[in-house]
């Protein structure tokens, strides 16, 4: 750990491990010749939830490159290592010893992404014998107010009116003033089925260097018994290799994202994605720029207009929508559980070891990479928590464990809004309820899976077909009037209510076999 000089008025300016950008508003006033930055590596963020190994790794290295890279300009860098023997385990902590050990006249600190570490660090400025200023995250394109005006005016908060904004805001895939192509959204043109015998393209990955190394080395020795795997590590861990994961995406992948993104194969985790949520969550690499170099992909006439509209709606969108709706309703937001989930998540979500073809093949993606694409997430894991009643409390915590990606800012809304509907239609208009009949249309997992993708009923139906109709009846006072599952009440209706308890008693057979106990 390198210390600073004693002289000047100097500015201690914090540094978390997802704000690894140049451009970060703590430092846009940096003073070299006496500001100090300080990072931390610490057991409390690696430790509140059991995170994936492989996110650890990831977080640690790019800490430990982004502290060389400001050293290299010549910034006197406070960066406690994991491991040091005299560090407190704690931000707030570190920033106290910090102050401690040295004279300093201000803390400067840009927002954080989290409500638990927010409220922590305000509380650390109520008490700090130096002023505390903790500015906004300029790295998003719609700061907190911006959000708070848009969401104020609004009886429902959807993201697709939200995007048109920002659209609008930044210009991007604009004609003057109007959408390119005469539309604000192709997504009914992203819904493909993987072609028999087309198989994705092979991927660029990022052979740990010799920092990684390092934080991989540490992570198996100080957090051995966290889920997941090390062995197939390939972030990216520096803006370089971002970089090159990112030309390598719009130059090779992006063509194929908009016709297959919603598409599943066994044994093929990254498909058409980006593979670069990773970085721009860390901020190596920034957003704009990213959705802006899609744009050129598309007017260069290299890339099709569904597949660019589709991916910067991911980014533009849907990222900066459910980071406005996080901080727009936090801390209330933690215990929605509109459809009163009441079971205990399987053990199978943990191990893989389960005879269900589609989660044992994103369980092990998700243990060996830390990763899963959309649909995996959503309508596989996401959409069988849902309809085995799984509290959502358990499913927030699964989800931050195991990706690599994973913020609360960006992981709470996704799980406890869009994948199961906790938070009754805050984020999405209805749940992704669905039967096995959408993962065979979608994926090639029901061919050789042992549980039959036809059988509605039965122990050798697909548990997806077993609990779909029990979800509804169980949950028809809370569902029955969402408009958007008027057509499946309307079939269920037709079966009259003796058919309708047997269907209760089947999806909870199923429960019971695939062990959601309840709390």
């Amino acid at each position: 750990m390198s210390q600073p000089s004693t002289t000047g008025a100097r500015t201690l300016r914090l540094v978390l491990g997802d704000q690894l950008s140049d451009g970060l508003s703590a430092l846009a006033d940096l003073d070299a010749d006496s500001d100090v930055v300080l990072m931390a590596e610490v057991r409390d963020e690696a430790t509140y939830v059991r995170h994936h190994k492989q996110k650890i790794a990831l977080i640690f290295a790019a800490m430990r490159s982004f502290a060389r890279r400001l050293e290299a300009r010549g910034v006197t860098v406070r960066h406690v290592r994991i491991d040091d023997p005299d560090n407190t385990q704690s931000i707030v902590g570190e920033l106290h010893r910090a102050l401690d050990d040295q004279p300093f006249g201000a803390v400067a600190m840009t927002e954080c992404g989290e409500w638990r570490l927010a409220e922590m660090l305000s509380a650390f400025a109520g008490v700090a014998a130096v002023p505390v200023d903790i500015r906004p995250d300029t790295r998003f394109l719609c700061s907190h107010d911006r959000f708070r005006r848009w969401a104020s005016s609004k009886s429902q908060l959807r993201m697709e009116f939200f995007y048109r904004e920002m659209r609008r805001e930044t210009g991007i895939l604009l004609d003057d003033g109007q959408p390119v192509g005469g539309q604000w959204n192709y997504d009914a043109e992203n819904r493909k089925k993987l072609s028999k015998g087309l198989r994705p393209p092979r991927r660029l990955r990022i052979p740990p260097d010799a920092v990684a190394q390092g934080a991989i080395a540490d992570v198996a020795r100080l957090f051995p018994d966290h889920f997941g795997t090390l062995d197939a590590f390939g972030w990216p861990t520096t803006a370089e290799q971002a970089e090159t994961v990112l030309a390598d995406f719009l130059s090779n992948i992006l063509p194929g994202f908009g016709d297959w993104q919603d598409a599943m194969a066994e044994g093929e985790p990254w498909m058409w994605h980006g593979l670069i949520s990773t970085s721009i969550n860390l901020g190596l690499l920034d957003p704009l720029d990213v959705c802006r170099r899609a744009e050129v992909e598309y007017r260069a006439g290299r890339a099709p207009l569904n597949a660019v509209e589709g991916f910067i709606r991911q980014i533009l969108g849907w990222r900066e929508f459910v980071r406005g709706i996080y901080w727009l309703k936090v801390p209330e937001y933690r215990q929605r559980n509109f459809l009163d989930g009441d079971r205990t998540l399987p053990w199978f979500f943990w191990s893989g070891e389960t005879d269900m073809a589609c989660v044992a093949d994103t369980v092990a993606s998700t243990r060996d990479h830390a990763y899963a694409h959309h649909i995996q997430r959503l309508m596989v894991t996401g959409n069988l928590a849902m309809l085995l009643g799984v509290h959502p409390d358990e499913i927030d915590d699964w989800y931050m464990v195991v990706y690599a990606d994973a913020y609360e800012w960006v992981e709470m809304p996704n799980t406890r809004g869009m994948a199961t509907f906790a938070d009754g239609g805050i984020v999405g208009s209805k749940p992704y309820a669905a039967s096995g009949a959408y993962i065979d249309r979608m994926s090639d997992y029901c061919a050789g899976c042992r549980y039959d993708v036809k059988a509605k009923t039965g122990e050798g139906a697909c548990p997806f077909n077993r609990l779909y109709w029990g979800f509804l009846e169980r949950n028809r006072a809370r569902l029955r009037d969402n408009v958007r599952l008027a057509m499946p009440y309307r079939t269920l209706d037709t079966f009259g209510p003796d058919k309708r308890a047997l269907l209760v008693a089947e999806a909870e057979a199923a429960r019971e076999a695939l062990g959601a106990a309840r709390r």
